[in-house]
């Protein structure tokens, strides 16, 4: 077995299986052991595997979300705003919402968590394999006047509505009303992924 193990070492490395090999000599030793039959010893490297590619997966959503903060539902307070429908914001952690293609709009007096609970939904829905982007709503409107600027604005409103859930954090109508962003939002949040 132990000259077979660099070679083993080489072809998970080649196939680029790190998960496996990560794992390979506890498991090689379990296998030795008797603790594990042929398929079983298989199986769990497979295993091992599949978790090192849904761990890394859902890193890089993550990163490509662009969360102001790491924030999750688990870690909210919600004794803290106790205004906040905790129920509600829970049974929305579901994510039936996500799955059925509709928008949900998260309103309320500045300082109460609708930011942190906009990320907690996002952080729930990349764990489920969601694309996710999070922005600040003047930042994607001076985007897309970018894009009116220089002809591209379809091609960076597809680029922002290309994921699985959008997320505009400090939207407040007013302050949109003179510069024309009103619309672009509208047009934002109703813009077909498919295009």
């Amino acid at each position: 077995m132990t000259i077979l193990r660099p070679a083993l070492a080489d072809s998970l490395r080649a196939l680029k299986l790190s998960g496996m090999l990560e794992t390979l000599d506890a498991r090689l030793d379990q296998a030795q052991g008797g603790d594990l039959g042929y398929l079983e010893f298989l199986q769990i490297l497979c295993d091992d595997e599949i978790t090192r590619r849904e761990q890394q997966g859902m890193a890089r959503r993550l990163r490509r979300a662009r969360f102001d903060l790491e924030t999750t539902l688990e870690g909210f307070d919600f004794t803290a705003s106790p205004k906040l429908p905790a129920a509600q914001i829970r049974d929305l952690a579901a994510l039936r919402w996500l799955h059925a293609g509709e928008s949900i709009i998260l309103y309320g007096a500045v300082g109460v968590g609708k930011t942190h609970v906009a990320q907690a939904m996002g952080h729930q829905a990349i764990r489920a394999g969601a694309e996710v982007r999070f922005h600040k709503t003047s930042r994607i409107l001076a985007d897309l006047a970018g894009g009116h600027a220089d002809r591209t604005f379809d091609k960076r409103l597809a680029g922002h509505v290309k994921v699985d859930l959008l997320i505009l954090d400090l939207y407040r109508s007013r302050d949109y009303a003179d510069s024309g962003g009103r619309p672009q939002v509208v047009r934002l949040m109703s813009a077909d992924k498919s295009e």
